[in-house]
């Protein structure tokens, strides 16, 4: 690995950490005159952003918290495709999916805390993987709709994105490079880590159902 390769890594990662850091349902509930961390389950995410403020702020939240993900991973990905450095076992994309998440979690902007990182592992899972994206993505829709949880259809689709990419990928149905599996792997495991919290009330049956205004929990 040369020093030019190591210095594009570092930039990669700083860019992409900086860009994931952007705290979107901070913002949007300061536009509402609302601190999002003081209100509800005080994490800056959509769905505290929907339950908090509304249905179309917590859409918002999530498709720019989503897109924290998306375009650092693209970028990267473009550079690539356009010949502006070569990187066959997928580092680079890595880094800009590790640097936007890490970001996210612990934004530099609102003294390194941040969400759980779902709508952002989403996103990354968009550019690096739409095929495990997309079963991901039906789990957590059917998971939802059967249990009202939003955060039991989180983790399930945590569980099953690495390995959706990995049987894409035994099949030669969509290539993974073994480096990026086993950060699928990685990121499936530290985004069900990060719900731990989550993972006790359901145990306890203590966890809030999702419900639309004025229905019963």
């Amino acid at each position: 690995m040369t020093s030019t390769t190591i210095i594009i890594y570092i930039v990669i990662f700083l860019i992409s950490y900086l860009f994931g850091s952007i705290p979107w349902g901070y913002l949007i509930g300061r536009m509402k005159g609302i601190d999002i961390r003081t209100v509800g389950s005080g994490n800056i995410g959509a769905t505290n952003v929907t339950r908090s403020i509304g249905k179309w702020w917590g859409r918002l939240c999530f498709l720019l918290d989503l897109l924290k993900g998306f375009i650092p991973v693209l970028g990267v990905s473009l550079l690539l495709t356009w010949g502006v450095f070569k990187d066959p076992h997928g580092f680079a994309q890595i880094i800009a999916a590790f640097g936007a998440i890490t970001g996210h979690m612990f934004s530099v902007f609102i003294k390194f805390k941040g969400g759980k990182g779902i709508s952002t592992i989403f996103g990354v899972l968009l550019g690096m993987s739409p095929l495990s994206f997309l079963a991901a993505g039906i789990v957590w829709l059917v998971v939802f709709l059967a249990s009202r949880y939003v955060s039991l259809a989180s983790i399930a689709a945590c569980a099953v994105l690495p390995v959706a990419a990995t049987f894409f990928s035994y099949f030669n149905i969509y290539y993974h490079s073994v480096w990026i599996l086993i950060f699928l792997y990685l990121i499936g495991v530290l985004a069900i880590i990060r719900h731990a919290g989550n993972i006790r009330r359901l145990l306890n049956g203590t966890e809030n159902r999702f419900s639309k205004k004025g229905e019963k929990k």
